[in-house]
């Protein structure tokens, strides 16, 4: 049977037109969906220290974090407004700081103010929640002296000096 239908002509005909020579496969947006795969994660939130003692001058603020899991983290994102009463105090101007490190100095500040303090990490993923606010205090400014009005005796002085401070001040330690 084989040899008889080897030696018959057969005419095949396609139904489908073999297009394959021309035929361009477009990968290009399967290579963008590969680059969009972030192998890292946004890190978490970081946690605000509170302020500790000695961290502040009359127009400076040492201001620490820390970041509590294996996130990579590229910098921080410090953000920081000064504290009003008013009703308005969401009108109050944000300062933003890129920071590498896990604390920052911060100056140029107003003597005897309270600030607002919150922190953010970044990396090539993007950015994490920001932390908890606290709120760091800067010293109060030193009073001045009124020279003109101390009065002394044997056994006793008068000083007399008043504050340049905005904000009232809680004590003051006299030395002498």
């Amino acid at each position: 049977r084989l040899e008889e239908f080897l030696k018959k002509e057969v005419d095949l005909k396609l139904s489908t037109l073999p297009d394959f020579e021309e035929r361009v496969i477009d990968f290009s947006e399967v290579e963008h969906l590969m680059n969009s795969i972030n192998t890292i994660p946004a890190p978490c939130a970081p946690v605000i220290n509170p302020q500790v003692p000695n961290a502040a001058t009359g127009t400076s603020l040492r201001v620490c974090w820390g970041l509590f899991s294996d996130d990579t983290v590229e910098c921080y994102q410090l953000c920081y407004k000064p504290v009003s009463n008013e009703r308005h105090s969401d009108e109050q101007p944000e300062h933003m700081l890129k920071v590498k490190e896990t604390y920052c100095t911060i100056t140029n500040l107003l003597p005897n103010t309270q600030y607002e303090f919150w922190v953010s990490a970044l990396n090539a993923s993007g950015i994490s929640p920001p932390s908890e606010k606290a709120v760091y205090v800067t010293a109060p400014s030193p009073p001045t002296i009124k020279t003109k009005k101390i009065r002394s005796c044997e056994n006793a002085a008068l000083v007399c000096w008043e504050s340049r401070d905005i904000n009232p001040v809680d004590s003051y330690m006299v030395e002498v």
